[in-house]
C-alpha cells in the first residue's frame, strides 16, 4: 500500500473508530446517569442553513429546522472525527500509526475542544466556551470530558489500525 494511500485509510479508521468510541461513551452516560449526548440534528441544523447565507444564530434550537438535519450532523460528526484523526497522523506521522502511544491522542483529543469552544458553540448561540449555555461550568466540563473520550478513541482506534496495518 503506498504511503497516501495508508494515511488516508488510517485516517479513516482511526477517525471513525474514535468517534464511535466517543459515541459509545456517551450512550454509557445516557445509561448510566442520565446525561443527555449532544444532538447532532442541532449540527445538521446550523450547516443547513449555510448555503442560505446564514452562519451563527441567537439559538440554533429556535432556528427553522432543515430537511435532513438528524443525518446531516451524524455525517459531520464522522467527518469531523476523520477530518481531526488525519490532523493527529499529520503532526505525529503515519509511523504513530503503526505504534500508537497514548499521549499524542489524548493531546488532540483535548486540543479538539477549541473547535466547539470558539467555532461551533458561539455559531448556535452559546457564546464563547458556552458562555451563554444555562450552566456554562458544567458545558464546558462536559465537552471536555467529552473530548477526552474522543481522544481515548482515537488511541484504541489506532491500536486496532495498527493491527491491521501488514
Amino acid at each position: 500500500m503506498s504511503p497516501a494511500l495508508e494515511f488516508v485509510v488510517s485516517a479513516v479508521v482511526i477517525g471513525v473508530g474514535a468517534t464511535a468510541v466517543l459515541d459509545l461513551w456517551g450512550l454509557f452516560l445516557l445509561r448510566a446517569f442520565r446525561i443527555e449526548p449532544p444532538y447532532y440534528a442541532m449540527v445538521g441544523r446550523w450547516l443547513g442553513h449555510m448555503p442560505r447565507g446564514r452562519f451563527a444564530h441567537r439559538s440554533i434550537g429556535a432556528a427553522e429546522p432543515v430537511w435532513g438535519e438528524a443525518a446531516l450532523g451524524w455525517a459531520f460528526h464522522y467527518v469531523v472525527g476523520i477530518v481531526f484523526a488525519a490532523g493527529l497522523l499529520a503532526v505525529v506521522g503515519l509511523e504513530w500509526a503503526h505504534r500508537p502511544t497514548p499521549l499524542p491522542a489524548l493531546a488532540v483529543g483535548v486540543l479538539t475542544v477549541v473547535a466547539p469552544f470558539l467555532l461551533m458553540q458561539p455559531a448556535m448561540g452559546f457564546g464563547i466556551a458556552a458562555a451563554h449555555a444555562s450552566n456554562p461550568a458544567k458545558a464546558r466540563v462536559r465537552s471536555l470530558a467529552t473530548h477526552f473520550a474522543f481522544g481515548v478513541g482515537l488511541y484504541l482506534a489506532a491500536l486496532a489500525n495498527a493491527a491491521l496495518i501488514p
